[in-house]
């Protein structure tokens, strides 16, 4: 009878262990997700901010160049109405 409670306490001692080696391993897995998803995060937020940086630099390009165009219609207008109004 003493015989089966020993084996009792070696299930439980091995279940014990067994539980704390999972409860370890699960940690370290843990940590080393999130240490490997913070670099992974600061490299998606410098990609971002790169394209970001693209996308308004062509914006500011495109409105640029829009404006001078239609400062150049203006001008031309101008010009042509003094001009027109200037002829005898």
């Amino acid at each position: 009878m003493q015989r089966s409670s020993e084996e009792e306490n070696m299930k439980r001692i091995q279940s014990l262990i067994l539980g704390l080696v999972l409860a370890c391993l699960g940690t370290t897995v843990a940590f080393a997700q999130a240490g490997t998803s913070a670099g992974e995060d600061i490299k998606d937020a410098g990609k971002a901010t790169k394209h970001a940086a693209k996308k308004t630099g062509s914006a500011v390009k495109k409105g640029s160049k829009k404006a001078v165009n239609k400062t150049a219609e203006k001008t031309e207008a101008g010009a042509a109405k003094v001009k027109k109004s200037t002829q005898p």
